[in-house]
């Protein structure tokens, strides 16, 4: 049986993700400077990634003032984001049943929470997991044992849901059951490991998922 379901946030309920490589598109676009999106790409679910965004604005650049105004940009971006197809029917879906709902993400509180309280989601989650509560983020499985710890259920009874490969392989090393969500950003990942691919939680009403599960004995 199902008990809880674990969501990420970036790239998986909003997509955050897309801004920000937009952003950074955007900066070099207006200086006349070529980006390869595929460098910001293999950032998306990871941390502590060595990249240098701002290469090719020579050493001379003006650094803080460019990561200010991809900030800016970036956030704009971002708030003219919505929700992601099926996420909220799910959320509802998963209240209706008395299932615990959970966010694991690498990102921080004070990313999660101005968003989710902006979309009217803060108080649809039972326990929010971020990178600063646990000693190694995605794709280290830590942020999933935490909130299967909270909710005091077994591995093969929660369900994580996850937009890229980093994301998979914590969820699957926690023992949980996964559901891949590709995003704009993350559609060239390995979900190879993921136990389900879906093209948008829209795709597939929640019981329809739960029923694929009922009967399994283990995530791993």
């Amino acid at each position: 049986m199902i008990r809880a379901l674990i969501f990420d946030f970036d790239g998986l309920i909003l997509d955050t993700e897309t801004p920000l490589i937009d952003a950074w598109a955007a900066l070099h676009e207006r200086a006349g400077l070529a980006y390869a999106r595929a460098d910001a790409h293999r950032l998306v679910g990871h941390i502590d990634v060595d990249f240098d965004p701002w290469t090719a604005f020579g050493p001379a650049a003006d650094r803080e003032a460019l990561k200010t105004e991809h900030r800016r940009l970036s956030r704009e971006l971002t708030a003219r984001q919505p929700v992601l197809p099926g996420v909220s029917a799910y959320l509802q879906a998963a209240r209706a049943q008395g299932l615990k709902l959970g966010l694991a993400s690498n990102s921080s509180h004070e990313h999660i929470d101005r968003h989710l309280t902006r979309l009217g989601l803060r108080l649809l989650f039972d326990f929010a997991c971020c990178r600063e509560d646990v000693a190694a983020g995605k794709p280290a499985p830590d942020l999933y044992h935490r909130v299967i710890g909270r909710f005091a259920v077994a591995p093969h009874e929660a369900v994580a849901f996850e937009d890229s490969t980093a994301g998979v392989q914590a969820a699957r090393a926690a023992g949980l059951w996964t559901v891949a969500v590709p995003n704009p950003s993350t559609h060239r990942h390995d979900f190879s490991a993921a136990h389900l691919v879906l093209s948008s939680l829209a795709d597939l009403p929640l019981a329809g998922l739960l029923q694929r599960f009922a009967t399994a004995t283990t995530g791993v």
